[in-house]
């Protein structure tokens, strides 16, 4: 049996006053991060934000396509689409980072 893992489709503003979750913008879920779009930082910076919104592992959150778009499309393994909708939909952390 695999574990329960999912893609899930991110619109990212980097450059932001601090690194949040937006909300929903349709399918995709919308991020403002902090960090500049230089050397993979924004990247980072999402995946760190996405694993501590979830309470993951850092290295359970990779981004896998998109790394120098706005859209991003992000693996998250050790849960399902439906859990990660419900986690990602309420208030969460900001990182000042």
């Amino acid at each position: 049996m695999t574990a329960p893992h999912c893609i899930l489709e991110v619109k990212v503003s980097p450059n932001a006053p601090r690194s949040e979750i937006i909300g929903w913008l349709g399918e995709a879920l919308k991020v403002r991060i902090k960090a500049p779009p230089v050397e993979g930082r924004a990247n980072a910076a999402l995946c760190e934000l996405l694993a501590q919104k979830l309470a993951l592992p850092r290295r359970a959150v990779t981004v896998i396509t998109g790394e120098t778009a706005s859209r991003k499309r992000v693996r998250i393994e050790g849960l399902d689409l439906a859990t990660v909708r419900q986690r990602c939909s309420g208030g969460g952390p900001t990182l000042n980072a």
